[in-house]
Parts: C-alpha cells; structure tokens; sequence
C-alpha cells in the first residue's frame, strides 16, 4: 500500500462531502425529489459495483439482475426469522456464492459468449424461483413488511455506496487491483506472468456479486411485495450496463457521471412517454457504443489531453538555442 497522494487526499475530502451533503436530503424533502434520489443511490450502488469487475476486465456482466433479485428473496424469505441487518449480509453472501459458480463456469470464455451466458443466467434464476414458489407455497410473490420508510432506504443504500467506493479504492491500489488492470489490459501477458487470472477473477467476481446483492436486499421494504419478474427485471442489467458505460468505466466514479442524467431521462421519459421507454435505453446504447465509447469521463479526458498539447522535450530546444 503506498502512501496517499496530495491528489488522493483531496478526492477523498471532495467525496465524503458530497456523501455528507447528499445524506442531509431527506431532511429536507420526503417526496418526488427523495424518491428521484433514491433511484439514483440505487443505480450509483449498483452501477459502481458493476464497474468494479466490468471496468478493469472489460467483461460485460448482464448478470446484475440475478444478484439483485437473490438479495431482494433473501430478505423476504428470511425476515420472520432473522433481523434485517444479517439478511442483508445474508442477500450478499448468496449472491457471492451465486457469482463464484458461474465464474468459475464462464470466466474462462469472454466476449458475446460471456454476455449470453450472464443474461441467460438471470432468466434462469427468475424461471427456478418463479416455480419453487408456486410449487411450495402456490404464490408468486412475497410479502415484506417493515418500518423502515424510503429515508431509512436511501441512507442504508448511501452508506453501501460509500462502503463500495472505499473496497474499490482499496482494491485499486492492492496487488490484486494492478494485476486486474493487466488482465484488462492482455490476459496473455498476465498468464505468461503468473498470474492465476481465473482465481482473481472470480475474486473479483464474487465481491462486485456480492455488494450488487446487498443493494437488493436493502430495496426489499421499498417494493412491499415482492415477485419473480420485479426482483430479476432484465431491464436492471441493461440500464445499469448503459449507465456505467455511459459515464465511463476507466474511473471508480466514473459511473456516477451517467447515473444521474440518465436517471433523469427515465424518469422523463416514464411520465411522459410510458410506451416509448425501450427505444429510449435502445438509442441510448447505440449512442453511447458509436459516440462515447469511453463514456463521458474518457472523452472529456481525451479533450483535456488534446487542449493541453504534446509538451516539447527540453533538450533539443536547449540545443538549438545555443546554435
């Protein structure tokens, strides 16, 4: 671990200020805005924990909505017999186990096979749970009745960002961060280096899981009664793949730059064109593939770089000056 740069110390005072700042909301307002901020806590948590294995392998998970929803079913199973806090723990763990599974099966493959694989397992999940339901209680839905209300949600939810932030930073600057970047970067090259580049990867795999089922399980008190096609929505992969792209994956926080306008598109887009919400997130993708592909944070990193200009070496200039 080297020591923190003036930069990195600078970042971190910005951010917890911003979490500060964004905790004192429902102070403030307990209606449309609190509702409209705890979509965006929802998709940075679960944005951000998407990066954390998506950014530096450049595998595309749609398997979001299967952690998500596990968590989500952990908690309404459970909440009769155990307290909310360790079903949370619990929500993660499943989900942990669930992502070491199918890394150990299909991190060995990447590409479009890999994006198959992950969205075909989230359908699969929602098909088992959908009929163990019906087959053992002759329901299709859970009931999840608690006190907490949507500022309990959105503080619960912004603390796990926050958590989520601080594991990536640590992960970043550990050896297991550097050898992810070089896996990212040529998986060859790592394996002729000696890195084990399937056990760090499903190490990776397991902890983005992980937080991914815990922000589940926190939303459970927000839907009341939970079924199969809400707890494992495919559209939870898909905006929150467009979401991180959107912002950009190179940085941590670069996800949170998509989040918060993209929720606001939705969030239009679902009052006044309720219909029209598919060819939405389909021109936002093909937007974002042709346009940004390195998002929003690598393009305006592009424009610094090009504003600033190649910086001429030193010496040559010296030379000529003295001639």
């Amino acid at each position: 671990m080297t020591q923190l740069t003036p930069s990195e110390i600078q970042t971190g005072v910005a951010g917890a200020a911003a979490f500060a700042l964004a905790a004192t909301l429902p102070l403030f307002d307990q209606g449309y805005y609190l509702s409209l901020a705890l979509n965006m806590v929802m998709y940075a948590a679960l944005c951000t924990a998407w990066t954390l294995f998506s950014g530096p392998t450049h595998y595309v998970s749609l398997a979001t909505a299967a952690f998500f929803g596990l968590g989500t079913y952990s908690v309404g199973i459970g909440l009769d017999h155990l307290p909310f806090g360790v079903l949370v723990l619990i929500g993660g763990a499943v989900a942990a186990v669930m992502a070491g599974l199918v890394g150990a099966a299909t991190l060995r493959i990447s590409g479009v096979y890999f994006v198959i694989f992950t969205f075909g397992l989230a359908e699969l999940v929602r098909q088992v749970v959908s009929y163990t339901q019906v087959k053992v209680s002759n329901s299709m839905g859970l009931y999840v009745f608690t006190d907490f209300t949507e500022k309990h949600i959105y503080w619960m939810l912004l603390a796990l960002t926050a958590v989520i932030f601080f594991t990536g930073w640590i992960i970043n600057r550990s050896r297991l961060g550097f050898a992810m970047q070089i896996i990212g970067n040529d998986e060859t090259v790592a394996k002729h280096s000696g890195i084990d580049t399937a056990k760090l990867k499903i190490i990776l795999f397991m902890i983005s899981g992980a937080f991914i089922g815990m922000a589940g399980a926190i939303l459970a008190p927000r839907y009341a009664y939970i079924e199969p096609p809400a707890a494992f929505n495919p559209m939870i992969s898909f905006l929150v793949v467009i979401m991180a792209l959107l912002g950009g994956t190179r940085r941590l926080w670069g996800p949170l730059v998509g989040v918060i306008p993209f929720t606001l598109l939705m969030d239009f887009v679902s009052v006044r064109f309720p219909n029209d919400t598919s060819i939405v997130i389909g021109i936002a993708f093909l937007v974002i593939v042709y346009l940004l592909p390195d998002g929003i944070t690598g393009r305006l990193e592009q424009l610094w770089t090009q504003l600033k200009g190649p910086r001429a070496p030193a010496g040559p200039v010296a030379v000529e000056e003295r001639a």
